[in-house]
């Protein structure tokens, strides 16, 4: 193209969501079970933030990564199910351009933060069942708040690049998104532009921020069950898993579901299955997590029990 046909485009101030378009009938139904999960997600993971922060049996760095992962869970469902649910009730699903970039920004901010706090928590069960003895001195209170803030700091940096980038690309439509968020793979559909740097910082953000740390996630696991394999008692094994399954579990369905997300074949797709897919991953992940931590975990448990003075009711849960 042209730059004289490009500068003839007008420019788009908005963008139309076509997810769940194809089920009009059904758009109240998606709302109350979207509006259900949203709110059962940002009670469940503030819960898991209260019940860290007042029980002492949890002031650990296990827990202290477990908080920060409840709270970036809340930023991440926050970035796209609010802007869903508004459309929910909208003949045409809009957002605009500048709202777009926006949530882009969050939404890949709180992507690469979980990636790089995921691998970061793996770290510490490492250094739990692999070095018992140094394990206050390797995971200090100093390298706790360090790891953290350079999770974020990958987060931010990242997303600060694509956004940025994205906004430099003309878009010439149409304006129409196959998806219920705004995402830089999807913009990057409707450019006239070039888009090479683009697709090269995708590259490199994808084996930096996504492919490192679900590596490092994968070795850290490699040693840690070479470690347990050689404890002699049964129920050494059992105790010493036992510290790892619910993390290990969250890994497995975040990275999972972040894979059939972003790889997925160009034909033969449907709109409906894509949709499925990112919904796992965008929205039901968020939701598993402090069900997970809080079902495999006596010390959660018992906090959470003592937080909502639900004895019976966490004891119920539990037994299922």
């Amino acid at each position: 193209m042209t730059p004289f046909e490009m500068t003839n485009h007008t420019r788009v101030t908005e963008f139309i969501f076509l997810g769940f378009s194809n089920h009009p009938n059904l758009q109240g139904v998606f709302f109350l079970i979207f509006l259900a999960i949203y709110l059962t997600t940002l009670l469940g993971n503030t819960l898991m933030i209260v019940a860290t922060r007042v029980s002492p049996a949890l002031h650990t760095p296990m827990y202290y990564f477990l908080s920060n992962l409840s709270f970036l869970d809340i930023c991440y469902t926050s970035s796209t199910i609010p802007v869903m649910l508004v459309n929910f009730f909208r003949e045409k699903k809009t957002i605009s351009y500048e709202g777009c970039l926006s949530q882009i920004f969050f939404f890949v901010s709180c992507a690469g933060t979980e990636c790089v706090l995921l691998a970061a928590m793996a770290y510490d069960r490492y250094v739990a069942v692999c070095h018992p003895l140094r394990y206050p001195v390797l995971m200090s209170t100093r390298v706790c708040i360090s790891l953290v803030i350079g999770s974020w700091l990958c987060g931010l940096v990242n997303s600060m690049s694509h956004t940025v980038l994205t906004s430099t690309l003309t878009l010439c439509g149409p304006n129409q998104i196959s998806h219920f968020l705004c995402d830089v793979p999807l913009l990057l559909k409707l450019a006239c532009s070039d888009t090479s740097i683009n697709e090269f910082a995708l590259h490199v953000s994808s084996a930096t921020v996504g492919l490192s740390p679900c590596l490092f996630t994968a070795g850290s696991y490699i040693l840690i069950i070479s470690a347990i394999l050689r404890i002699p008692s049964t129920q050494g094994k059992r105790k010493a898993f036992s510290t790892c399954t619910s993390h290990l579990t969250v890994v497995v369905v975040f990275f999972g579901t972040a894979n059939f997300n972003y790889v997925r074949p160009k034909e033969g797709y449907s709109l409906d299955m894509g949709i499925l897919v990112s919904v796992l991953y965008c929205v039901v992940t968020p939701l598993f997590n402090p069900i997970i931590y809080s079902l495999r975990n006596k010390e959660v448990k018992g906090a959470l029990r003592k937080l909502t003075g639900v004895p019976s009711l966490t004891i119920a849960v539990a037994r299922e």
